[in-house]
């Protein structure tokens, strides 16, 4: 079951329904979880994700995307100079202001293409309302609140 929140948007005196972050899986019980459901020991696990973000940051500096199978890719993206330039010519390295790592979740489509699913995503994701007996929303001025998309994470924190 996943919760929701509502939020009030501030820019358009609106409210929206939020993603509701309740807690977080620590590295050590997602490792469990793995060995659990494997044939790989809880140390091994724990080995293999302890490592992962180094392995991965080395390919992504090298130029590579990175497939996790059943779950998406990472690459990077950059932040560059608002203005521009005239030709190609002078741009440089020096119009990199800094640097992003995009994931996109995998996809797959049923046998007619007509239905999608993103890894990670439930297929029937079941949506409560966080604390119903509250009525109180939430103020936030995060625009990713806007449209109702659901884009928010709640206070900014990424389990990722």
């Amino acid at each position: 079951m996943a919760f929701y929140k509502i939020q009030y948007s501030k820019l358009n005196k609106k409210y929206y329904p939020a993603a509701k972050i309740v807690g977080q899986v620590s590295m050590k019980k997602l490792a469990k979880e793995l060995s659990d459901r494997s044939t790989v020991t809880l140390s091994d696990c724990y080995a293999v994700l302890a490592e992962i973000g180094d392995v991965m940051s080395d390919f992504l500096a090298s130029g590579y995307s990175v497939e996790l199978t059943g779950l998406g890719s990472f690459r990077y993206t950059i932040d560059s100079s608002k203005n521009g330039k005239d030709t190609p010519e002078e741009v440089s390295a020096a119009d990199i202001n800094g640097e992003r790592i995009r994931f996109i979740p995998e996809m797959t489509r049923n046998s007619d293409r007509t239905v999608a699913t993103r890894a990670g995503i439930a297929e029937n994701v079941q949506w409560t309302l966080w604390g119903a007996e509250d009525t109180e929303a939430d103020t936030d001025d995060d625009d990713a609140s806007q449209g109702g998309s659901g884009g928010s994470n709640d206070d900014g924190n990424n389990p990722l």
